[in-house]
């Protein structure tokens, strides 16, 4: 607005040859212009107080503009209105109402102080175009076209704002979900620590007794067996219950991509999946707590595995792309509709039969994906397999 006053002002004076007090119409745009170069610099609260100062500024800036142009038969008091209405949508109540009287304030003092300017009189009596009204059309077309910016502005922060909200509530239903599986993981760990400990201590009573009066080696062999389902268990419970999508105490540590894939290589002994190294995975190197990543891709790499053909390979490979590093699993099975992939990743849902899955590996990777700043995604379609994606931020890159 202030650029467009000085310009206003220069085209008057020198294209329409009207005589206007030009230096003393340049000082109140250009004190707004330093004004907002040096706020430009320390970026304000919504709160602060200084905004509607900036306001009171700029109203008595117009004002002191109008005075030297015609005061209220200058068409350009239309610009009060524009005042009021970013005043609305910024200050708060009691400072719109302020601006809103102030402003009324300044065009009624037009009215007792002012440089009148004959071309800009309601009536004249010489022939041609009134310049009053084109002036009033100009000063519409400015209005409007300010208003409209700053409302499309406004309009474009709230569509954002509602946005994130929505990102932020799926993120808050998603941990709020996390959070009761790791309250039930825990519960369970709990309450099957007992019955666990009781059946250990019995088969390994069992187990002696078999050894040494009964002297029966197949029930000693049975008693081992428990044993060491019992201690299965009760590993499984403590990881859903501490490691989870959330390795807590875990410290992150920089490791190369190519590195994780021998970790899960040494994890996952299958003879169905192919890893591939490459140059570009010894030279991706993340920032990433090594534990829970391994454990993400060995999640990944077992499903691929289950959903294949019997004999069929699995890849599992990483490459770099754009500051990030992608961790591809290919698998040969069945692929999925786009139904399912809609509903991939959310906690108990799964495709496979009754008793085979919970539902909750590929969301803790996704979770674990999210709070590492990266993301999992699924490529595929019914008939022609499925490519998990999992992309990681990179910390450090060496260049080709």
């Amino acid at each position: 607005m202030a650029a467009g006053q000085i310009v206003t002002a220069i085209v008057v004076n020198s294209v329409l040859q009207i005589d206007v007090p030009l230096r003393w119409i340049l000082i109140a745009p250009c004190l707004i212009i330093l004004s907002n170069l040096w706020l430009a610099r320390r970026p304000l609260p919504a709160d602060s107080a200084l905004i509607a100062w900036l306001f009171v500024l700029d109203t008595l800036g117009l004002t002191s503009v109008l005075m030297l142009t015609g005061g209220p038969t200058n068409p350009f008091t239309l610009l009060y209105l524009v005042h009021i209405t970013l005043s609305a949508t910024i200050l708060n109540q009691r400072q719109t109402w302020a601006i809103g009287a102030l402003a009324s304030l300044c065009f009624g003092l037009l009215f007792w102080r002012y440089r009148p300017i004959a071309a800009l009189e309601m009536h004249h009596l010489g022939t041609g175009v009134n310049l009053h009204l084109i002036g009033m059309w100009a000063a519409f077309a400015v209005a409007s076209l300010l208003v409209a910016m700053f409302s499309g502005k406004i309009s474009a922060l709230l569509r954002q704002n509602e946005e994130s909200l929505l990102r932020m509530q799926e993120e808050l239903a998603r941990k709020d979900r996390l959070a009761s599986l790791v309250t039930l993981a825990a519960g369970a760990a709990h309450e099957l620590s007992t019955p666990l400990g009781t059946i250990a201590i019995v088969a390994k009573d069992l187990e002696r007794y078999a050894t040494t009066s009964l002297r029966d080696a197949a029930v000693a062999e049975d008693s081992r067996l428990i044993r060491t389902e019992v201690d299965r268990c009760s590993t499984i419970l403590q990881r859903l219950s501490i490691d989870g999508a959330e390795p807590a105490g875990e410290a992150f540590e920089a490791v190369e991509a190519d590195a994780l894939l021998a970790s899960v290589r040494s994890l996952l002994v299958h003879g169905s999946l192919t890893i591939e190294d490459s140059d570009q995975g010894k030279r991706s190197i993340l920032k990433v707590p090594r534990h829970a990543v391994e454990q993400a891709l060995v999640a990944l790499a077992k499903n691929a595995i289950e959903a294949s053909p019997s004999g069929s390979q699995v890849r599992l490979s990483a490459s770099r792309d754009r500051g990030v590093v992608r961790f591809e699993v290919r698998d040969r099975g069945e692929g999925m509709s786009l139904e399912t992939l809609r509903h991939a990743g959310e906690p108990f849902f799964t495709t496979k039969e009754p008793g085979k899955g919970m539902g909750l590996g590929i969301f803790l990777v996704r979770t674990l994906a999210d709070r590492l700043g990266g993301r999992l995604s699924y490529q595929s379609a019914v008939g022609s397999g499925t490519c998990a994606v999992l992309e990681l931020p990179l910390a450090q890159a060496v260049e080709d």
